[in-house]
């Protein structure tokens, strides 16, 4: 009787547990399915990293088409801007009799039109033309009103602020009469007024220099392109 217990025993253990050979099998497929995972993510990463790079490359082709030889007209519209600003606070702040803060007033008024008009002629003209979405009349005609707004308007709207809440701040000029407070400050801006036709004389100018020069440096990466398409 309990050999025959025995028998049913190992009889059970045969049944239950799973044969040798049947277990070599599985633990092989494991084994090359562990080992086939990681060789495939890491092709996987390899192919996300070509991709990122060529996009990288082309990025880099772009703006070498479209920046670096948009350079030196972008940093003449913008330096021209500067000196405009320059110029206004120096007018403003004699015309105040302003003599606080020259070194902030003059930085700020420097940097803000560059600034701005710079990033101007790269929205507005530059990417517009090689977008093919203006034509070069157009491209004239948004130089020279980003000359006049950025290099004219903005530092000489910029310097009377400034230099006028200095100018009530320190008393350097009378304040204005109840009633008469903006043809006061008319009257104070005179001189800056009658000078302001000389920068935007010199911003058409810069104007029409800069945005013939774009749409020149535009026609000849189309003629680069076209070949090689």
């Amino acid at each position: 009787m309990e050999s025959g217990e025995g028998k049913t025993v190992r009889k059970t253990e045969t049944v239950s547990g799973c044969h040798p050979s049947t277990l070599n099998l599985k633990d092989v497929k494991m084994t090359a399915y562990t080992h086939g995972q990681p060789s495939a993510f890491l092709e996987d990463v390899k192919l996300r990293r070509s991709m990122i790079i060529e996009i990288i490359e082309k990025k880099f082709e772009c703006l070498k088409k479209e920046i670096i030889p948009n350079i030196y007209p972008m940093t003449l519209t913008g330096t021209a801007a500067g000196c405009t600003g320059i110029f206004a606070n120096f007018t403003f702040r004699h015309t105040f009799k302003v003599k606080h803060d020259a070194l902030k007033t003059y930085a700020s008024l420097a940097t803000v039109p560059f600034l701005s008009a710079v990033v101007a002629h790269k929205l507005l003209v530059i990417d517009a033309l090689y977008s093919d979405n203006i034509s070069k009349e157009s491209c004239v005609l948004r130089s020279l009103l980003i000359g006049i707004v950025c290099g004219v308007l903005q530092p000489n709207s910029l310097a009377f602020v400034k230099n006028g809440r200095l100018a009530t701040k320190y008393h350097t000029i009378p304040l204005p009469p109840k009633g008469r407070v903006l043809l006061h400050w008319m009257l104070l801006c005179q001189t800056p007024v009658k000078l302001m036709p000389i920068p935007i004389v010199f911003h058409i100018a810069i104007g029409v220099i800069s945005s013939l020069r774009y749409c020149t440096v535009f026609e000849n990466t189309l003629e680069k392109t076209v070949p090689e398409e």
